[in-house]
């Protein structure tokens, strides 16, 4: 099938009440793994490339990644998104739109609101004009590791802010801050889910709900009926193809992509089932 807009996606979710997950990947075996198993559990699925992973080492561009998607998807009959995660570089979001990147996530979630606010709505409307969705961010999803980052409720998202920002922005998603924060937990996250509740009611777009790494299955399912239609999953995933590499050990490296991959399916496998379409 050919690449979708997440929009189409969301939008399945929504009416499916769940939410579609959407996962890291940053090369052939991640992007392979997730697409295949989307299709043999006909589960829409989202790709995502948060820029880092690529630049670290300067191996990819948004281009190549964009092929490897594509390519994929053009073999299987599920919906199939693709887009760029975490991004604050106006000139890397529209790289990744002439890619073919069909949404974009622009992060200002650490400025000022006004400046987010400013910044969001100018990314959108040169997005739209090129046929690209974008995801924002408002309030402060930080890091697992720093555990005031989940529990400093002064960083949450804000139901009548949200509602504001939304109708300013013009966002076609946005990704909302009630408990959940990038990375290991070291304490179990407990989801302000009547926030939630609160915040889909205020807003008219889908809401995306990152660091969905370690969150227990019971809260996702309420914040998924809830109003989260989009659900990030990135530090799982990646270390599970880490903990496979650095455990192989066969003498024909051949042999490691497919060890990768068989791994990272079987975790799919239970991963996606968490969307109930």
């Amino acid at each position: 099938m050919t690449l979708v807009k997440s929009s189409t996606i969301l939008k399945m979710a929504n009416e499916a009440n769940t939410s579609a997950i959407a996962f890291n990947c940053f090369d052939y075996s991640t992007v392979k793994s997730v697409i295949t198993v989307a299709e043999e559990l006909q589960k829409p699925v989202i790709v995502m490339l948060y820029p880092d992973h690529c630049r670290v080492h300067n191996w990819t561009t948004p281009a190549i990644f964009a092929a490897m998607v594509r390519t994929e998807a053009e073999k299987v009959k599920v919906p199939v998104a693709i887009h760029l995660d975490h991004c604050s570089e106006f000139d890397y979001i529209i790289q990744a739109i002439q890619a073919g990147f069909t949404s974009v996530m622009y992060d200002g979630s650490m400025l000022p609101l006004e400046e987010n606010i400013a910044n969001t709505r100018e990314i959108t409307k040169v997005a739209h004009a090129m046929g690209a969705e974008v995801e924002a961010e408002l309030g402060r999803v930080g890091f697992a590791s720093t555990v005031t980052d989940q529990s400093d409720t002064d960083l949450y998202t804000r139901p009548e802010i949200a509602a504001a920002f939304c109708e300013q922005t013009k966002c076609d998603c946005v990704a909302v801050a009630i408990g959940s924060a990038h990375g290991f937990y070291t304490e179990t996250p407990k989801l302000d889910l009547e926030r939630l509740k609160e915040i889909n009611a205020a807003t008219n777009v889908p809401l995306a709900l990152h660091g969905g790494s370690g969150i227990p299955d019971d809260q996702l399912e309420v914040a998924f009926r809830l109003g989260v239609n989009k659900f990030n999953v990135g530090t799982e995933f990646l270390y599970n193809y880490y903990q496979t590499v650095k455990k192989f050990d066969e003498p024909e490296i051949h042999g490691m992509q497919n060890a990768v991959q068989a791994n990272l399916m079987a975790y799919l496998r239970v991963k996606m089932q968490l969307s109930k379409f």
